[in-house]
C-alpha cells in the first residue's frame, strides 16, 4: 500500500505542477508578430489607407480651382445674303491666390453689320478682374483648397486612430486566445494524471491494497477534470477562431490559425514589456500632445475657422472690378507702355451688390461660429474621457501586477499543502479524497494565475491603445 502512495505522490508532484507544454512540432504566434501582421494585411488597415489616397484626391481636385483656364467664343450671322458679323474671341483666365483673376486673348470681329461697340477687325486684351470686398480676403476656391490639404492630414490621423483601435481588437483576441491554450493545456496533463492515478488505484485495490470506495474517487475526479478540458477546448478552439478574424495574408485573403500554432513559452515572461511606455505622467502627456483623436479634433477646427472665414465674407458686398488694356492686332502688349492706366486703349466694368438684410450671411457666419463652439466642446470632453482611461487601465495595471505576486505567492502555498497531504498520505494518515480536494485547489491557483497573467499583458496594451501607442 506504502508503494502505492509513494508512486501516486510522485506522480501528482513531479508530473502535474512542473509542467512543460511541448511544442517540439508545434510553431509560436507572439503579440508582436499579430501586431505585424494586422498592420500590413487586415483590411481595415489597408482601408484607412484608402482613405488617405481619397483625401488626396480630393486635394487634387481642390488644386483644378487654380488651373488656368482656355476658352473661345466662336459666332457667325449670315441672312438674306447678308453677312452680320463673324467673331473669333479665344481668352486664357489665369486665377490667383488672392482672388484675382489675369486673363488676355484676342478678337477678331468681321462683317456688315456689327454692333457699333465691337472694335472691327482684329485686336486684343490684356487685363484683370479685382474683388474689392467679398472674395478679396477668402474665396470659396482658397477655402476648399486649404480645407483639403487639412482634410489630407486628417485622413492620416484618423488612419492612425482606425489602426489604433483594430490593434488593441486584435490584442484582446490574441490574450484570449494565449489564455484558453494555456489552461486548456492545464487541464490535459491534469486528465492525463488522473487517468494514470485511476489505473494506479485500481491494481491497489485489484491487490487488496485500497478500498473500492477509492476507485470511484479517483474516478468521479477524472470526470470531473474530462469535463473541464472539453469545456477549455472549445474555448480555445473558439478563441482561435475569434483570433484568426485578424489575421489575413499579404494577398488579401483570411487565414485560419491552425492548432498547431501556439503561444511562445515565455508568454509571461514581463521582460517584454520593457519597450512600452508605462510611466502615468509620460502616458497623459503622450496623449494631449498627440493622441490621434485630439489631432482629429485639432485639424477640424482648423478647417471649421476657415469655414468661418468664408461665411464672413457673405457679409460684405459685391465689388468687383474688371479693366482690360486694349491692343490693335494680336500683340495685346504693343502699345501697354505708351497709354496710361485711364487714358486711351482701355474697357473696364464695374459691379456691386449687397442683400439688404444680410440674412442668409449672417445665419451662415453665426452656424460657422456655433459649430466652432461645439467642436472644441467636443474635444475638452473626448481629452478628459483620454485621460480617464489612462488612469483606469493604469490603475487596473498596477493592482493586476501585485494580484499576480500575490497569486504566485498562493499557488506556491497550495502545492506546498499538497505535498504535505501527499506526505501523510503515504503514511496512512489521509484519505484519496483529501488529495483530490487540494489538487482541486492547486489547479484553481494555476489557472486564476494563468488568467491574471493574460489579463496584466492586455492591460499593458489596453494603456498603450487608450495614448494612442499602438499604432
Amino acid at each position: 500500500m506504502k508503494t502505492i502512495a509513494i508512486q501516486l505522490g510522485l506522480l501528482l508532484v513531479t508530473a502535474l505542477f512542473n509542467v512543460s507544454f511541448a511544442q517540439d512540432s508545434t510553431r509560436t504566434l507572439s503579440g508582436e508578430q499579430v501586431l505585424e501582421i494586422v498592420r500590413k494585411y487586415h483590411p481595415v488597415a489597408r482601408q484607412a489607407r484608402i482613405h488617405v489616397d481619397k483625401a488626396q484626391a480630393d486635394l487634387l481636385i481642390a488644386r483644378g480651382g487654380f488651373d488656368p483656364v482656355l476658352g473661345a467664343y466662336v459666332a457667325r450671322k449670315r441672312f438674306g445674303g447678308v453677312d452680320y458679323y463673324n467673331r473669333t474671341s479665344p481668352e486664357i483666365t489665369i486665377p490667383t491666390w488672392y482672388g484675382i483673376e489675369v486673363h488676355t486673348g484676342i478678337d477678331n470681329y468681321t462683317g456688315e453689320r456689327l454692333d457699333p461697340t465691337m472694335s472691327k477687325g482684329q485686336s486684343s486684351f490684356i487685363g484683370a478682374s479685382i474683388p474689392l470686398a467679398k472674395d478679396l480676403l477668402m474665396d470659396k476656391r482658397r477655402a476648399y483648397l486649404k480645407q483639403a490639404r487639412i482634410f489630407t492630414s486628417m485622413a492620416e490621423t484618423e488612419q492612425q486612430l482606425f489602426v489604433n483601435d483594430l490593434l488593441m481588437d486584435a490584442m484582446d483576441a490574441y490574450w484570449g486566445w494565449v489564455s484558453s491554450y494555456n489552461l486548456y493545456q492545464v487541464m490535459r496533463t491534469a486528465v492525463a494524471i488522473n487517468v494514470e492515478r485511476l489505473d494506479l488505484v485500481r491494481r491497489a485495490f485489484n491487490n487488496g491494497e485500497r478500498a473500492a470506495i477509492d476507485t470511484v474517487e479517483a474516478l468521479a475526479q477524472l470526470q470531473s477534470f474530462q469535463y473541464q478540458e472539453a469545456q477549455y477546448r472549445i474555448q480555445f478552439t473558439n478563441a482561435g477562431l475569434t483570433l484568426s478574424g485578424f489575421l489575413w495574408t499579404d494577398s488579401g485573403s483570411p487565414y485560419n490559425l491552425p492548432e498547431n500554432i501556439v503561444p511562445p513559452t515565455a508568454w509571461d515572461d514581463q521582460r517584454l514589456l520593457a519597450t512600452m511606455e508605462l510611466d502615468l505622467n509620460a502616458l497623459l502627456t503622450i496623449a494631449e500632445n498627440s493622441h490621434p483623436a485630439l489631432r482629429v479634433y485639432d485639424f477640424k477646427l482648423r478647417a471649421l475657422d476657415i469655414d468661418k472665414k468664408l461665411k464672413f465674407q457673405e457679409l460684405l458686398p459685391k465689388a468687383d472690378f474688371r479693366y482690360n488694356h486694349l491692343s490693335k492686332g494680336y500683340n495685346a502688349f504693343s502699345n501697354i507702355s505708351e497709354s496710361a492706366f485711364l487714358g486711351n486703349n482701355y474697357q473696364y466694368g464695374f459691379k456691386f451688390e449687397i442683400p439688404l438684410r444680410l440674412s442668409a450671411g449672417r445665419g451662415a457666419y453665426k452656424m460657422a461660429g456655433l459649430k466652432i463652439m461645439e467642436t472644441r466642446l467636443d474635444q475638452v470632453q473626448k481629452q478628459l474621457d483620454l485621460q480617464l482611461k489612462i488612469r483606469k487601465y493604469h490603475n487596473e495595471f498596477s493592482v493586476l501586477k501585485e494580484q499576480i505576486g500575490l497569486q504566485t505567492l498562493n499557488y506556491g502555498n497550495y502545492q506546498r499543502l499538497l505535498e504535505a497531504e501527499q506526505t501523510l498520505f503515504g503514511n496512512g494518515e489521509s484519505s484519496l479524497f483529501l488529495i483530490n480536494s487540494r489538487e482541486n485547489k492547486v489547479l484553481e491557483a494555476q489557472q486564476k494565475l494563468i488568467e491574471l497573467k493574460a489579463k496584466f499583458f492586455k492591460t499593458a496594451f489596453a494603456v498603450q491603445w487608450t495614448a494612442g501607442l499602438l499604432n
